[in-house]
Order: structure tokens, then sequence, then C-alpha cells
């Protein structure tokens, strides 16, 4: 069996474009105030894909730039916020122009970047006093059943959900100071939506249909069988949410 490279992990969420934008979670309203302030500015939103934290910027009043390698993610974005100015693009070669944004954020995306041109390409985008602000969402694993859906799911992830020092290795690169809030989301959904939810992470993305099958249908069974969550028509599946504001000296 072909193990799947970094960059077909990278590129894996074209096809999943709808279901990901219906069912990924969103992120907390403290988020953007913390990473941008009060004031509107104009912010390219890196690795956007469906628009989940763009959402969070035009509820903000901010002027987004929406970058992302995948059309079909950015299809799913301008059919939601047709007003927002989309780019095909990657982090390492940015469509835009010198020192043309206030800001440069990712959400759930920057640990898809390669760390050196994509720091190279944020120093020359940004104006002078700009910041770079990145944010994930993590399963909450304090839960039983979500703790158990992790212990399921762990080795098929490899470490692709989460910053994996990323924040570190971008603030010696820029450099930049880097500063900390931490929140919470919670979605609500039904068994069928948290394995739907599943299905969209990169891990199973680039699984053929009956990898795909076999591993939802493990992760539907733990929700049929889980103390917690057997027989139960909603689910909460709490989120914590980390920001990360860099500064750049």
């Amino acid at each position: 069996m072909t193990v799947p490279g970094w960059q077909e992990f990278r590129t894996s969420f074209g096809e999943v474009a709808a279901e990901y934008a219906a069912l990924r979670p969103g992120y907390p309203a403290g988020v953007v105030p913390f990473l941008l302030g009060a004031a509107p500015r104009r912010v390219a939103d890196l690795g956007a894909g469906t628009g989940l934290f763009t959402d969070r910027l035009v509820e903000a009043g901010h002027e987004v730039v929406a970058v992302d390698i995948s059309a079909g993610m950015l299809d799913q974005l301008r059919a939601r916020l047709p007003q927002v100015r989309v780019e095909v693009g990657g982090a390492e070669a940015l469509p835009l122009a010198d020192a043309s944004v206030d800001a440069v954020v990712a959400g759930q995306a920057a640990h898809w970047f390669e760390i050196e041109p994509a720091a190279a390409e944020l120093r020359r985008v940004l104006r002078p006093g700009g910041v770079v602000g990145f944010v994930w969402n993590t399963r909450d694993e304090r839960v039983p059943w979500v703790r158990a859906l992790g212990e399921l799911i762990v080795e098929e992830a490899r470490g692709h959900e989460a910053d994996q020092g990323v924040v570190e290795r971008f603030a010696a690169a820029l450099p930049a100071d880097v500063e900390v809030l931490d929140d919470a989301v919670v979605q609500s959904l039904t068994p069928e939506q948290v394995v739907g939810g599943i299905g969209t992470r990169s891990y199973v993305a680039v699984k053929d249909a009956a990898g795909r099958a076999e591993f939802l249908g493990r992760v539907r069974e733990l929700l049929a069988t889980h103390p917690d969550t057997r027989g139960r028509e909603l689910l909460d599946l709490p989120y914590t949410t980390r920001a990360y504001r860099l500064t750049p000296r």
C-alpha cells in the first residue's frame, strides 16, 4: 500500500469541500478581536478553505482576501461570501502585492505551510506594524467519549490536526513575539454528522472508497456502543480553541 505524502494530504480537501463547509466547527467570536483589535483591517486569510474563519473576519468588519490551494474549497466560500476576494495559491507563493495587508491569519491551516518560504512571504505582504494570527480547534478529550474517539483515530491522524510546534518555528523565522488566547467552541451534531465530519479529515479523505468506509464504520460503531453516546440523537462535540498572535519584530 502506498502511504500518502505530505502534498497529497495537503491537497485532499477539495473532494470533500461541501461536507467540510457543513460539518467542521467554526471559531469563538473572541478570537478575531484578540488577533486583530477592533479597527477594520485588510486581512489575508491563508488556507481559507470553505471560509469558516473568513466568516468571523467578515462579521467583525474586516476586508478579507481569502487564499487557498483548492479551487473547490474556495467555490464553497465564494457561494456563501460573494463579497470576499478569493485567490488560488499557497502560503509559500502568495498571490498578493508587497506590503498589501495589515494582517495574515490562518485557521486550522498553518501546519500545512512550509515554514521558511511562508515566513518570507508573510514578511513581504505585511505592512509595517502588521500581525500574523494562527488558530486551531482541537477536540476536547477531557470528555470521555471524545477521548475514545481520539484514541480510535490517533494513528490515522499522524499529527495532521494540531500546531505541532509550528508557532514556535514561525516565531523564530519571522522573527516575532507571541501572545496566546485560549477559548472553546461546541458543535451540536447527530452521530452521523460526527462521522461525516471525521470523513473530511485529510487522513480519511486520502483513503480509497473501501478504506474510508471501513474506517468510518469503526467510528460509527464507537458512537453506537459508547455509554455516553449510545442511543442519543444529538451529541455535543467540544473543542478547545487556541489562538496565537505573532507580532513581527
